[in-house]
């Protein structure tokens, strides 16, 4: 696992850190997912979540406020109070709490059964977990999922960030998404910020949660050193 930073501009600190999965030469995590069979789906996704806490555990510092965002997939959890049940051994044996943790969901295709995804966000939430949507305005993840049940938190897919500061089109969206996210009470995050002018537009739509290269490179299986805003306050 590689940990990438979440900044909160509001409070000017790091809110949590995202595991993202790594190979051990360094690979990506589109690179090792390919090599996932269907059949392995399940056991991944298990040992992908313990292995997070395992880290976190001894990475976070300690007295700090601090989420460990997972991802998921969807397919993989047949059964949503079962599939947790090594999540809720591992968070207990390293005094992991359940609040801290997030997890987020993404799927490349389309997900058929939004009823089971909506079983598993209540199943999850009955347990302290937030949870989020991933790549929010890329693919499937769209405003239909939002129509169906709202998650805690959004994050907008690096696409419609990238270049925000000079794009009339992607202002407009962002702005659209920013609004029906407030409605709804949803929590929203921009992912995959590589400027400032990005970073310093978007804060100025009122989003206080930020990832991306800007602030931190992932690190894997440490917490990278986190770049700052020069002036937290003029973002504001």
């Amino acid at each position: 696992m590689a940990f990438q930073p979440i900044y909160d501009a509001g409070g000017d600190r790091v809110w949590g850190y995202e595991a993202l999965v790594r190979g051990l030469s360094g690979e990506g995590a589109f690179e090792v997912l390919a090599k996932v069979s269907p059949a392995q789906k399940y056991r991944f996704d298990q040992d992908c979540r313990v292995k997070a806490i395992e880290l976190a555990a001894r990475l976070f510092p300690a007295g700090e406020d601090l989420r460990l965002s997972i991802n998921f997939m969807p397919g993989a959890v047949y059964e949503p109070a079962a599939c947790l049940r090594a999540t809720l051994r591992a968070a207990a044996r390293h005094s992991f709490p359940t609040s801290s943790i997030m997890f987020e969901f993404t799927e490349n295709e389309e997900i058929a059964d939004t009823h089971h995804l909506e079983r598993i966000i209540t199943e999850y939430r009955k347990h302290g977990f937030t949870t989020a949507v991933d790549d929010f305005g890329a693919g499937h993840a769209g405003l239909g999922l939002l129509v169906d049940f709202q998650p805690d938190l959004l994050k907008i897919d690096m696409k419609l960030i990238r270049g925000v500061d000079s794009s009339p089109a992607r202002r407009a969206v962002i702005a659209g998404i920013v609004h029906i996210a407030r409605e709804l009470g949803v929590t929203v995050l921009a992912e995959g910020i590589e400027t400032e002018a990005e970073f310093r537009f978007l804060a100025g739509q009122g989003i206080r949660l930020f990832q991306g290269y800007w602030f931190a490179e992932p690190a894997f299986e440490e917490l990278p050193r986190l770049h700052l805003p020069s002036s937290p306050a003029a973002a504001s």
